[in-house]
């Protein structure tokens, strides 16, 4: 026993030491800094893999209080992200979850952490990002279309519609937010995971993409925005607005994973090679609509145990 517990305070203080390397270096050290942001959180998340809860709380409480001597104020919003990232990802690697489990726990709690971390920043300094964001935006535009008056290149209806383009998008940011986090945690797992695996972590894999099966309720949810969107008429800035317009572009984004999943599926079936797949996947985005469409009647009707039969005549 005491052999482990010095063992666990000599790993641990390595963590913490190699957590604040790397932390310094992303700070200080420009290009170099694009590298070892991605790994910031590989000491956390190792360490909480290897040993129990406890242990790794209290690791991941002194790597935040070290990031305050490294960094500053500034360094600890940026280095409690990491090690929430690490913790979650080792801890559940601890456990033996499933990747799945491992991307929608990480993803809630870095999309907490970030919804914290900005109320804090709009309370305590006066100071809102994304309308800051917003009104550079709006800043740059108004550039751009004086630019092009002055040479009558200006395109009819110019001011109207920007201004409908930064309205949709503040108004679906919060969805925009959540796909971003979860697109940056599958990111972020997939770059992490192997290297786990090659320190002797034992780590989970995805299903394969055929496998992927959303509730059938979806479906309903669609259903239901669609009905509301196309015979309710919802003013514009109202919190309906906003649910609405947020909702449905959710629901179309799983819809359309869910026509990728059954692209992947159709090809499997068929014993098309794995490059042809790939094509499918690219080409699934610009045809949105389609792969949309594939989705729906994917949950609706059962569309895979038809290909399955035919495929076996």
């Amino acid at each position: 026993m005491p052999n482990d517990q010095t063992k666990q305070l000599t790993l641990g203080a390595m963590m913490i030491a190699l957590f604040s390397i790397l932390l310094a270096v992303s700070f200080y050290v420009p290009v170099l800094n694009l590298i070892t942001a991605l790994f910031i959180a590989l000491p956390i998340a190792w360490y909480s893999a290897k040993f129990n809860r406890s242990a790794s709380i209290y690791v991941a409480v002194l790597c935040i209080g070290m990031s305050y001597f490294i960094g500053g104020l500034l360094a600890i919003p940026f280095a409690l992200i990491h090690v929430l990232l690490g913790f979650i990802i080792g801890d559940t690697l601890r456990l033996k979850k499933s990747k799945l489990f491992m991307l929608m726990a990480t993803a809630i709690v870095l999309l907490v952490t970030i919804v914290i971390e900005y109320v804090l920043v709009v309370l305590a300094f006066n100071f809102n990002p994304v309308k800051e964001m917003m009104a550079y935006s709006k800043a740059q535009y108004d550039q751009t279309g004086a630019f092009l008056e002055r040479y009558n290149a200006l395109p009819k209806n110019y001011d109207q519609t920007i201004a409908d383009t930064l309205f949709m998008f503040e108004t679906v940011f919060p969805s925009l937010l959540i796909l971003g986090v979860f697109t940056f945690v599958l990111v972020f797992i997939n770059i992490q995971l192997p290297v786990l695996k090659k320190l002797g972590i034992e780590v989970p894999k995805f299903p394969a993409t055929r496998h992927m099966r959303l509730p059938k309720s979806i479906l309903w949810y669609y259903m239901i925005v669609m009905i509301v969107t196309l015979f309710v008429e919802l003013e514009r800035g109202t919190y309906a607005f906003m649910v609405f317009a947020n909702a449905t572009l959710i629901i179309r984004v799983l819809l359309t994973l869910q026509g990728i999943s059954f692209i992947h599926f159709y090809i499997h079936e068929k014993g098309w090679p794995k490059w042809v797949a790939i094509v499918g996947t690219i080409l699934a985005f610009p045809l949105q609509s389609f792969t949309l469409l594939l989705g729906v009647f994917d949950l609706g009707f059962n569309i895979r145990s038809y290909v399955t039969d035919k495929n076996r005549k």
